[in-house]
């Protein structure tokens, strides 16, 4: 090849590594990854560009492929801080949190003013239940930029004092939209989870005017309700969630948005409110209870689950960022807002590290009489 088609070659390569750059940057992921990739594939063997293309299909989900070019990259490049903290997000991904945490240790060698890297160690730490030395991680990307309101969130739990009595919006967001596409499969099969059975099962009418899936997340309790409503709903924070929901054809309508803000200015109402597993993500319950007395017609039913906690608490922030809610509070909550308690039940919600988790199953009336 010819020094001048080298250097055509050279020009062209950069072209696009720049192009990809600006693509990520604005979020355009697919097209980020294909300019990384020509950029590659005209200049083999740049680690700048391999750390690049695994952070795109990182972003992409293509997590194996992912780790597969940020490999190659350290390789080449065994200090690129860079690499090594997205590779560790990556083999985090694939549930390989040893592996991770020694490239996130190794990439807080190099780069210990790492916000993200400190948050992403302090997760794996706290996942893995060593909360002391997760405190500390969390406390460094605090210091270090992380994101904030997250970050304190989880020291909340951690610490058991200040607790925030609702989690950030985006970070329950984003895990849903992360979670969506296994879903299903993780929840039911490896957790056993039967929340919406047992709430439908224990419904007191056989049939219902209109309900609303409160955080339906991919419709898991709608071949349950769908039988037994004219019209159902459903209502989302996570658009990965409600697409999957969608595409079950079983809700009349999906929203997107939070429950909360959709109960207190929805101009619909319902006779049946339905939220299975959802108020672990949500905290204090004041404003759902407020927004359901709003909502839900006079002989509506109002059913939901949450992790039990001790009647010596309200609600509690766990270890695991899920909230937990008392018998008492949910009993205290339904006589301020009108609700009738007609039951109250105790069944495991789901496994958890080969555990069960404790859960309340309540079902609620609004007395009057259905038009």
């Amino acid at each position: 090849m010819s020094q001048s088609a080298g250097d055509a070659r050279f020009e062209q390569a950069r072209a696009l590594f720049r192009e990809g750059i600006a693509h990520y940057e604005a979020g355009r992921m697919d097209a980020a990854e294909r300019a990384f990739a020509g950029s590659l594939a005209l200049l083999p063997g740049r680690p700048s560009t391999l750390t690049n293309l695994g952070a795109a299909r990182l972003k992409l989900g293509r997590v194996p492929e992912a780790v597969q070019v940020l490999r190659e990259a350290l390789a080449l490049e065994p200090d690129n801080a860079e690499a090594l903290g997205h590779l560790a997000a990556g083999l985090a991904e694939l549930g390989q949190a040893d592996q991770a945490l020694a490239a996130l240790e190794r990439a807080l060698q190099l780069q210990p003013a790492a916000g993200a890297a400190w948050l992403l160690q302090a997760t794996l730490l706290r996942e893995r239940g060593d909360a002391e030395a997760a405190r500390r991680s969390y406390r460094q990307a605090l210091a270090h930029g992380a994101d904030p309101q997250l970050a304190a969130f989880a020291l909340g739990a951690l610490e058991g004092t200040g607790a925030p009595p609702a989690p950030p919006q985006h970070y329950v967001e984003q895990l849903f939209d992360n979670y969506a596409d296994g879903f299903d499969a993780h929840l039911v099969e490896a957790l056993q989870y039967r929340a919406p059975q047992v709430l439908a099962e224990g419904l007191a009418r056989p049939r219902h005017a209109s309900a609303l899936d409160l955080g339906c997340g991919t419709g898991l309790a709608a071949p349950w309700l769908r039988p037994r409503c004219d019209r159902l709903e459903g209502v989302d924070l996570s658009a990965a969630m409600v697409a999957r929901a969608r595409a079950r054809h079983l809700y009349d309508e999906v929203r997107q948005g939070d429950l909360v803000s959709i109960l207190a200015s929805t101009s619909r109402r319902h006779d049946l409110l339905f939220a299975a597993d959802v108020f672990i993500y949500v905290g204090a319950l004041e404003a759902v209870f407020a927004g359901a007395a709003r909502v839900l017609s006079p002989g509506g039913e109002f059913c939901f689950s949450v992790e039990a906690a001790d009647d010596a608490d309200d609600w509690t922030l766990r270890m695991s960022l899920r909230y937990a809610h008392s018998e008492r509070y949910i009993r205290m909550l339904a006589r301020q807002h009108g609700f009738a308690v007609r039951h109250v039940a105790r069944h495991p919600l789901r496994i958890d590290q080969g555990r069960p988790i404790a859960g309340l199953f309540a079902w609620l009336d609004r007395p009057g009489h259905a038009a």
